[in-house]
């Protein structure tokens, strides 16, 4: 596909990012940090069948943190106590096994630091140059700390994420909500704009809030299920829009 074949994101009121896996590659150190997590809970707590990748797109890959640990737990008939945000992450609850995966997913993040996508960064720069807004909308309440880290957080005048979720009770993807409240913030209309995201629930939340497009960037969950999920366009990086 070139870029003839796809939409003109510059023509659009605003586009809407996901982070993880859109904007920088942190799904990779996401993933890393589940893995590590259940990897050794797993064998902490003799729970079978092993933890796998599929196990991150199937439970973890575009939900809350929560919400993706209670997932994976009951996948495997385990059920634990919700618990309470501030549990240490030696706590046996939800948000403890949650809040240890934080803990591995800060070390990795504080060690080895974090680039954008070269592709990302270009059409970014597309836009910038077209005037046209850019927003942030994430699950992660990371997403702050991932921004600064690459570099780009100057670059978005409305980041929506877990932690404004929270704040303004708005339900997580795949529930529209989330993106519906970023056009809020940023003063258009959701049939003008136009949503990139590269997970399943992700795509969902953005064609459930009625937005001109939604881009699915294929970083492994596979085009076939980003079109069934209610992509309009499938791409595996964002450089095809500017190629």
């Amino acid at each position: 596909m070139t870029s003839a074949d796809l939409p003109d994101l510059t023509a659009a009121d605003a586009v809407l990012f996901d982070l993880d896996g859109v904007l920088t590659p942190t799904a990779d150190v996401h993933m890393r940090a589940w893995r590590t997590l259940f990897e050794g809970l797993f064998a902490e707590w003799d729970i079978t069948p092993a933890y796998t990748d599929a196990d991150y797109y199937a439970h973890l890959d575009g939900r809350t943190r929560y919400e993706g640990v209670a997932s994976v737990l009951r996948s495997r008939d385990v059920e634990l106590k919700w618990g309470d945000p501030s549990d240490a992450p030696d706590v046996k609850t939800v948000c403890g096994v949650g809040n240890r995966k934080n803990a591995e997913f800060a070390r990795i993040l504080r060690e080895e630091g974090i680039a954008p996508y070269p592709g990302s960064l270009r059409v970014l720069d597309s836009l910038a140059a077209a005037g046209t807004p850019a927003a942030v909308v994430s699950s992660s309440k990371n997403a702050e700390e991932v921004l600064q880290a690459a570099g780009i957080r100057d670059r978005f005048p409305v980041v929506v994420d877990g932690i404004v979720a929270a704040r303004e009770h708005l339900a997580s993807k795949p529930a529209p909500d989330i993106f519906l409240y970023a056009t809020k913030l940023l003063g258009v209309e959701p049939s003008r704009c136009i949503g990139v995201e590269d997970a399943i629930s992700g795509v969902r939340s953005v064609a459930a809030g009625g937005f001109a497009a939604v881009v699915g960037v294929d970083r492994g969950v596979g085009a076939h299920a980003l079109s069934a999920a209610g992509a309009t366009v499938v791409v595996s990086d964002l450089d095809e829009f500017v190629s």
